[in-house]
């Protein structure tokens, strides 16, 4: 944290002020704040007939970023985390603004589990039980409201 100080034997009181706030002003102008990508490819998904377009975060940026920084998403829409290999994954809410719902899927599209997500809580991890493939972050309540659920499997073309 920048700290700035004045001396009234070191000049008048108004230019250390001025002086401390000019450099305050600089250091806060360097600081660069990285939008995520919002460029990502799509893929169509369908799930008991309803169909969705994700965007698809394949790599480690795009994991990273995820949907954070947004604040909507369109109804129907997500985005599809894509892992070359089966793994135990985790997800947080950081930097996210909109409530989310998390399906984490196996190789073969089958939702394994879902968790609703609290949008800018830093604090809880949604961690998969088991090695995932894939997971899906949608709206929170859109498994619901389509009625799917854990054991369904979603429908995708991935052979990349």
């Amino acid at each position: 944290m920048a700290k700035c100080e004045y001396s009234a034997s070191g000049g008048s009181r108004l230019a250390a002020i001025t002086t401390c706030c000019l450099v305050l002003v600089l250091i806060a102008s360097s600081i660069t704040v990285v939008a995520c990508p919002v460029a990502n490819n799509t893929i169509r998904i369908t799930a008991n007939k309803h169909v969705l377009t994700a965007e698809i975060a394949a790599d480690r940026a795009s994991h990273l970023c995820g949907l954070a920084f947004r604040h909507d998403l369109p109804s129907d829409y997500g985005m599809l985390f894509v892992y070359a290999r089966d793994q135990i994954v985790g997800f947080w809410m950081k930097d996210t603004f909109i409530p989310l719902s998390i399906a984490f899927l196996d190789r073969d599209g089958r939702i394994l589990e879902i968790h609703d997500m609290d949008p800018m809580d830093s604090t809880r991890r949604y961690t998969s039980r088991s090695p995932v493939r894939f997971a899906l972050e949608v709206n929170r309540g859109w498994f619901t409201d389509k009625d799917i659920g854990v054991g369904d499997r979603l429908e995708f073309d991935w052979n990349r």
